[in-house]
């Protein structure tokens, strides 16, 4: 069977970790955190262009965001950006997509296959990008099963979700299961064992795969795939909003891939980073002799493994004889922690 091949990318989160540069308003998405010259949003809608092409290419967000995001994306249809109703977790935004595309398409969906890509991970280059995709695509049109993205740590990671493979399956290998975020002495352990992937969160499934699986793994939202894809291709806005809003917030993960029957991992053949938080500045630009990574005007003497992120109106920010810690000023906001502590930014936002 051939398959029309589309893109989603999720673009919904609050990025509360890059606090106090991401808001509610201008979230992680919009940052220029890889790149000095692309936000991640612009650099995840490039990609799967690339792949894809614009009219294939969608974006899912909140509905505070959305005319953010056809600015910061001009070259898609002003349609393929999807604005959730509310809030409900990586679960719903796919649900909605789905919902949508069957809506769009009532008689060709059943040949569609999605894949399910994110809007501010550091990935590359570009062209192993695009080559790891097409064989999780066609492992998911071969298979019918879901298959997911898997990357090879490098290091005892405790900041990211892990899967465990099993057999080999062609060019993917069968999940065994998904692991979710260790201590320090589980990830040494599964970096050792050589049998676990960091989880990238990229999903690629065919539609009719999506919603047979959902089904059987959470059937209420199972049954409102359908239900709101019916209520959007009837014009009935007000109906699916409100199935929508009547579901549970829930990860894609916990909803469906740890309960399907048929989950695979492709290995990347990419450099990947989700850029969670502060910290990784570290490994998206380069440091100067003493590992301090500088974004704006700064001056460090007799310091070493800094991150300083400096967007402060004409201020300059001079550190002496620290080290490990990460410094961003923002027109109004100072913020200072540990490195180590980078994950914990997010408790100012949300205080």
């Amino acid at each position: 069977m051939s398959y029309r091949r589309v893109s989603v990318i999720m673009a919904g989160g609050a990025g509360e970790r890059f606090w106090p540069v991401s808001t509610r308003t201008k979230p992680k998405q919009f940052l220029r955190l890889s790149s000095p010259d692309r936000s991640l949003i612009t650099e995840a809608v490039d990609r799967a262009a690339a792949l894809f092409g614009n009219e294939a290419t969608y974006i899912v967000t909140g509905e505070h965001l959305v005319e953010a995001t056809k600015e910061e994306c001009p070259n898609l249809p002003e349609a393929n950006v999807m604005a959730e109703p509310c809030k409900r977790n990586t679960a719903g935004c796919l649900v909605w997509a789905a919902a949508q595309l069957i809506a769009s398409d009532p008689d060709g969906w059943s040949q569609t296959s999605v894949a399910v890509l994110t809007a501010d991970h550091r990935i590359a280059p570009e062209a192993a990008f695009h080559d790891t995709v097409r064989r999780a695509l066609e492992t998911a049109e071969r298979t019918g099963g879901l298959v997911t993205i898997g990357v090879r740590p490098d290091r005892p990671e405790t900041g990211y979700g892990y899967i465990e493979t099993g057999e080999p399956d062609g060019e993917a290998s069968a999940v065994r299961r998904f692991r979710e975020k260790p201590d320090l002495a589980t990830a040494q352990g599964f970096l050792a064992s050589g049998g676990f992937l960091w989880n990238a969160g990229m999903f690629f499934w065919t539609l009719p795969a999506f919603v047979a699986e959902m089904e059987q793994a959470d059937p209420g939202y199972g049954a409102a795939v359908r239900e709101i894809a019916g209520y959007l291709g009837s014009g009935r806005e007000a109906e699916a909003r409100a199935a929508f809003e009547a579901l549970p917030s829930v990860s894609i993960d916990y909803a469906l891939m740890e309960k399907a029957r048929r989950v695979f991992v492709v290995e990347a053949g990419f450099e990947w980073d989700d850029l969670g938080s502060w910290d990784s500045l570290a490994r998206s630009y380069p440091g100067d002799d003493a590992g301090n990574v500088n974004l704006g005007p700064t001056r460090v003497l007799e310091g070493a493994g800094n991150v300083v992120y400096n967007v402060g109106p004409g201020q300059e920010v001079c550190l002496l004889g620290v080290e490990g810690l990460v410094v961003v000023v923002t027109d109004g906001v100072v913020m200072v922690c540990p490195k180590e502590r980078s994950q914990d930014v997010r408790r100012f936002s949300q205080s």
